[in-house]
Formats: C-alpha cells, sequence, structure tokens
C-alpha cells in the first residue's frame, strides 16, 4: 500500500508538472523592438513588457537596437528572429534597420506573424512603403497619402492625399475616446466611450490607409488646436496573412509616463498584441479600465 501510495504521489507530481509546463508553453511569445525614439523607450518599455507578463497570456523577450549614428558594423549584428515569436511590438522611431532585417519583418508579418505599433512607432520609416502599408496610417506630411477620419454618425471619411493638414497633434490633455467597432475582439466589452489620460491626441495621420478597420477614435477639439473631427486612435490593417495594430496613444512627457500607465492604454496593449498573435482576445477587461465619467 505504501509503495502504491508513493507511485500515486509520485504520478500526480509528474502530472502537475506536465500542466504546468504545458501551461507555460501555451503562453505568447512577444519581442519588443526598442533602442531609439523620440520618447523615453528605456522607461517605457519595462512598463509594457511588465504588463504583458501580468497578463498571464506572455513570455515577453526585448531586442534593442544599436544607438542613432551608430557604425554600419553595429547593424549588421542586428538581426532579429522575428519568426520565433507570435507577435512583434516596436517601441522605436529612428534610424532605419538595414535591408534584411525590414525584409525579415515584412516576410514574418505577411506569413501570419503579429505587429503591434505603440505611438511613436508610427513616426518612423517613411520611406520603407510595405511599413507604410503595414501601418496604415503615419506621422507624415499631406503629400504623402490619404487621411482617414470619422464624421459624427460614425462614417469612415477618406481625405485625398494633399487636401488638409498633415500630422501633428495641439496640447496634452485628457480626452473621450469613442469605440467605433464594438463587435472587434479588442474592444469588445469595452466601455462605448472613455476617457483617456493626459495625454497627445494625434491628427492628420497619413498613408495608404488600406483595408483599415478604425476600432476608436477621439474628437480632435479645435479649442485644443486639433482638426475639429474625429481622428482615429486604434485600427488594424491585414497585410498577407498577418495582423497589425496600431495605437497611437502613450505619450511620455520628460518624466511623466501617465498616458502609458494608464489602465486603458495598458489593457489595450495586451489585447492588441493576443489579437494580433491569434486573432482572438481571451484577457479580461480590467476592473479598473475608465469610463466616460472616470
Amino acid at each position: 500500500m505504501r509503495r502504491m501510495t508513493g507511485m500515486r504521489a509520485a504520478f500526480g507530481a509528474a502530472f502537475l508538472a506536465m500542466a504546468a509546463g504545458a501551461g507555460a508553453a501555451e503562453k505568447l511569445k512577444v519581442l519588443i523592438v526598442e533602442g531609439q525614439n523620440n520618447h523615453a523607450w528605456q522607461t517605457t518599455t519595462p512598463i509594457l513588457k511588465g504588463e504583458l507578463e501580468k497578463s498571464g497570456r506572455f513570455a515577453a523577450s526585448v531586442v534593442t537596437t544599436p544607438p542613432a549614428k551608430a557604425p554600419a558594423s553595429e547593424w549588421e549584428a542586428f538581426r532579429p528572429e522575428f519568426k520565433k515569436f507570435d507577435v512583434v511590438l516596436t517601441n522605436y522611431n529612428g534610424d532605419p534597420w538595414p535591408a534584411p532585417v525590414r525584409k525579415a519583418l515584412e516576410e514574418y508579418v505577411a506569413g501570419g506573424g503579429g505587429l503591434v505599433v505603440m505611438h511613436a512607432a508610427n513616426n518612423a520609416f517613411q520611406d520603407w512603403p510595405a511599413y507604410n502599408e503595414m501601418i496604415g496610417l503615419g506621422w507624415r506630411d499631406p503629400g504623402f497619402g490619404d487621411r482617414i477620419t470619422v464624421d459624427d454618425s460614425g462614417k469612415v471619411v477618406r481625405t485625398p492625399r494633399g487636401e488638409g493638414p498633415g500630422s501633428g497633434h495641439g496640447p496634452r490633455h485628457a480626452f473621450p475616446v469613442v469605440v467605433r467597432n464594438p463587435s472587434h475582439p479588442i474592444t469588445k466589452g469595452l466601455p462605448a466611450e472613455w476617457t483617456h489620460a493626459v495625454d497627445e491626441l494625434y491628427h492628420g495621420q497619413r498613408g495608404p490607409a488600406k483595408d483599415m478597420d478604425v476600432l476608436a477614435t477621439a474628437y480632435s477639439d479645435k479649442a485644443k488646436g486639433g482638426t475639429g473631427t474625429n481622428e482615429p486612435m486604434l485600427w488594424t490593417v491585414p497585410f498577407g496573412k498577418g495582423r497589425v495594430v496600431t495605437n497611437v496613444m502613450g505619450h511620455v512627457h520628460g518624466e511623466d509616463v501617465g498616458a502609458v500607465k494608464s489602465p486603458d492604454f495598458l489593457a489595450l496593449i495586451v489585447r492588441s498584441a493576443e489579437w494580433a498573435a491569434t486573432g482572438a482576445v481571451t484577457t479580461p477587461v480590467p476592473a479598473d479600465f475608465p469610463t466616460a465619467a472616470k
């Protein structure tokens, strides 16, 4: 009996170990790219990594590019293995990547990989056609491409290249965010409207804007230096078999990282990364997600 009890205990322990191993294996692998940015990536990357891992859904890794104006020899060693990951989150805005790295990201996303673009990362790589197609809209001048806005009835409005304003933002302020596609997995279950923390409200983004699905907008008030219309804050774009999410919120102002630490921004990063990786979202909406009144 003692021998059988010991065998049962050993079997139980082995089963629990196997289950734990299976649970660990089920975590999605996310790669955060950092290294250059006009925002404090040294501060924001640990916040992003911590939140992704805290969700229990991700195992996060970080790759750091060479510094600005680094010699070619340093860039030759920068060869991130995107294909080892389920999703890539770019927190990068800086020098152009080498051609092999660009090609690797294009092939990765086109082959079914996920990509999440955070705030100023949509400012990067203006001369990279595939990147512009992936992000849909970027921080560009009016002559670069079309502009996408949403009217008060919820209809998407396309303004042709060369017409209307280019990219910009007014003074930082708190602003309401309105969900435009409540059935999308990323936004499903979120409040129809919520108040975002003090942040930059991007306007006049430009790009190819092919097959964009605008998930959420914010009203760019002329009294706040805006455009007087609803500007996209969160959207998706298909690229080959892959899924791309751009979130232009999340500005860092000096040592103020309140916009990045806001519960809505962090929840959207986690939910966007899961959707980009799998096409579904299982991560629940956090209890502290803001509302229109809070």
